[in-house]
Formats: structure tokens, sequence, C-alpha cells
């Protein structure tokens, strides 16, 4: 993966990112996933925060992406009043939808609680969780016609990982329970004990 580096045009932290950035960052590249899971770190947004690290995942069945999504793990030294903290977690999951499931009207809420779920099973400590859940349909016309109607579900949500030692958070697992949200809304079945 990509070395860690502080947001461009940041003049009071210069390059080097400070340790509790560089531990988190550490975490989320020795995290263990699942094998159908794939991810790959991508350019990190560049005005959050002081410091940001990318990933992108995939959840890949042969040559089909069943979701995908994106982990932004932001960190700004001096704490934000929003986050209550120094890290953030932000995050963006899609993936296409059963017509029966696509028309659950309990859908939004059902996926945010695997998002909470998620974090709850692998016992992480968080706060200040925020998000949407957004269902969208496509029907297509004239010549795009034979292409059959298609529903997606994303959720975009953020919350502070709680720090533990060293103001640093448990970033792997974060990392771990985002992958278990992608493989739940994958359709995958969840992960054996211990995964």
């Amino acid at each position: 993966m990509d070395e860690p580096k502080g947001t461009e045009g940041d003049p009071g932290h210069g390059g080097a990112p400070p340790p509790p950035f560089r531990a988190a960052v550490d975490a989320l590249r020795g995290a263990r996933l699942r094998p159908q899971i794939e991810v790959d770190p991508s350019p990190a947004p560049k005005r959050l925060a002081p410091y940001a690290y990318a990933l992108e995942a995939a959840v890949v069945d042969g040559e089909e992406d069943l979701a995908d999504g994106r982990l932004v793990l932001l960190h700004d030294p001096a704490g934000h009043d929003a986050w209550r903290g120094t890290f953030r977690l932000v995050t963006l999951v899609r993936a296409e939808l059963e017509p029966e499931m696509a028309a659950d009207p309990l859908l939004p809420d059902v996926c945010w609680s695997w998002l909470t779920g998620a974090l709850a099973a692998r016992g992480l400590s968080y706060g200040e969780p925020s998000g949407t859940v957004t269902r969208a349909s496509s029907h297509y016309f004239g010549g795009l016609s034979a292409r059959p109607a298609a529903s997606q579900i994303e959720i975009r949500a953020s919350w502070t990982p709680r720090e533990g030692l060293g103001g640093v958070p448990d970033a792997g697992a974060h990392l771990v329970a985002w992958c278990d949200l992608l493989a739940q809304v994958a359709g995958l079945p969840p992960a054996a004990p211990g995964d």
C-alpha cells in the first residue's frame, strides 16, 4: 500500500505524518480480510483533514463485483469539535439490489443497522455516527429499453473510532467491521467466528 501522507496544501504539518496517524495506517495495512474482498489504496481527499488515507474495496465473485466502497481515515491532531476526537472514518458503500429487496420500505433502516451491527459485532467503540442510506432505481427507455430495471443501495456514513493507547484507534478492526458491512450488502454469509 502507498505511504501515508499529509494532505497537500497544509504548511502547518510539513510532510511527516504524526505517529498516531502512522500507527492507524499500519493497522489498516495489517488487517486480515475475507478473501472475497479486494482492497487497494486510493487517492485520499485533500481538504477534509490535515492527514488522510483512503482505501477502495470490492466484493468479488469471479468476474463480478457484488458491492464496492471506499473507506477514508481522517486525522486532525488538534481535534475536531464535530468528531469529538482526532480521528474520523468516512465511508461510501454501494451494491445492486434484487427487486424484492429494493421494494422493502424498511430497507434504509436495515442497511443502517448493518453498519452499526458490524461495528458492535466486532466489539468496537465509536461515537458521533452520521450518514445517509439512499435507494435508487433506474428504468430504461428508447434505445436502452432492452435492459431490465435496476436498483442500487448506497450507504454514506462517518463515525469517530474511540482512541486507545497512545491516542490511536484500532483502525484495523474498524476496517474488518467495514468489510463485514460490504459482505453483508453483497449478500455473502457472515464470516466464521474468529475471522
